[in-house]
């Protein structure tokens, strides 16, 4: 395993995270696996990870306690517990630090984290009075660390790291953010005020996993045995700033194949990164469809469909998930992909030579299933 010191102690680069932890069953809201789950946190102790990172929210708030049931067989100073304080669940932060050291059955939080900053609840947080008494905690011992995890934008996020000396940050950091996001702007952010960086989603929640053919069959050709996973790790571990990277594993096949990434000490050679980008080129034109929001296509749609604005939702959908969809409920048309008829009209009128009708036909069907 791959460490880096931080202050006075040593961590290992990957961490790991307990969000997405095996569960029995496929339903939402489904209990942990707990024998399953034991077992990655065994192989990941055998294999040298010592930093575990947890949130008080996380699997409906069973992942604290699971963690604090499966480090008890293990001597607490042989690992690092990260948990986090989320506001908007419960503002009453004495109770719920309390609360979560009785979950994770410990004395002490290693690193603790102001949970999900936003641009819209920084200044709550700044206000709330949680920092001052974290700080306390801090000086009392039942805090190591205190730091942030943020989903803010670079001016919240700014206001947030000029409160006072964080002893970390933890943002969201992956190549393709990096080229198409603001990431890169928010890791100067951190890097001139020298936080260190933890990274949530380097492979952006499984996105990177599985690339297009044309982005898959450039990197195999590199490195025939890296995972896609692999590449996206590698390329977050080479940032200076980078402190630890954290997974959410959920089975022994993901928690291998990074341990293996990670039993390496570099990342990717500047050759290897500009392959990389090129392959996230690839990719995002391959899933993505090139609508430039001329909106010549909406002129004759009989049902008034709003076609730009459903198609951003779509390119989005398309790298980012099916959480993209939720954004089709804010849109203001007159008509719905549901309501297209299909005369390609749209299609006609469209530079690009987008197939509109069957992007509309299955932005409805994933609408059906959404709902």
């Amino acid at each position: 395993m791959d460490y880096k010191s931080f202050q006075d102690i040593s961590l290992s680069r990957l961490g790991m995270g307990n969000m997405r932890l095996p569960v029995q069953g496929d339903k939402a809201g489904a209990p942990i696996d707990r024998v399953r789950a034991q077992e990655i946190i065994d192989y990941a102790m055998e294999n040298g990870i010592n930093y575990f990172d947890s949130a008080y929210v996380y699997h409906g708030g069973e992942s604290e306690k699971f963690l604090g049931e499966a480090m008890k067989k293990y001597p607490r100073d042989t690992y690092y517990l990260a948990t986090k304080f989320l506001l908007s669940t419960n503002p009453d932060y004495k109770a719920v630090f309390e609360e979560q050291l009785e979950r994770l059955q410990t004395d002490r939080i290693d690193f603790y984290l102001l949970h999900a900053i936003f641009d819209g609840n920084c200044r709550s947080y700044l206000d709330s009075g949680c920092i001052k008494y974290f700080l306390e905690q801090k000086k009392a011992g039942r805090i190591r660390y205190l730091g942030f995890s943020s989903h803010a934008g670079v001016e919240a996020l700014t206001k947030m790291a000029d409160h006072h000396q964080w002893d970390f940050a933890q943002i969201q950091l992956n190549y393709f953010d990096w080229l198409y996001g603001d990431t890169a702007k928010e890791y100067k952010v951190l890097e001139e005020r020298n936080i260190p960086i933890m990274v949530m989603e380097p492979v952006r929640g499984g996105r990177l996993a599985v690339l297009s053919g044309e982005a898959e069959k450039m990197l195999k050709a590199a490195h025939p045995d890296w995972s896609m996973a692999s590449w996206a790790l590698r390329w977050v571990k080479r940032l200076p700033q980078v402190q630890v990277i954290l997974s959410g594993m959920s089975d022994m096949e993901q928690i291998r194949d990074n341990v293996r990434t990670f039993q390496e000490p570099e990342g990717l050679t500047d050759e290897d990164a500009q392959l990389l980008m090129r392959a996230c080129e690839a990719f995002k034109k391959q899933v993505s469809v090139p609508c430039t929001a001329c909106r010549y296509c909406c002129d004759g749609c009989p049902m008034k469909i709003d076609i730009p604005a459903y198609l951003d939702v779509y390119n989005s959908y398309r790298t980012d998930g099916p959480w993209a969809l939720n954004r089709m409920g804010s849109i203001e048309s007159a008509g719905k992909p549901s309501d297209c008829i299909g005369c390609g009209a749209c299609a006609g009128h469209c530079p690009q030579s987008i197939q509109i009708p069957e992007i509309m036909s299955e932005l409805a069907e994933l609408s059906k299933k959404n709902n």
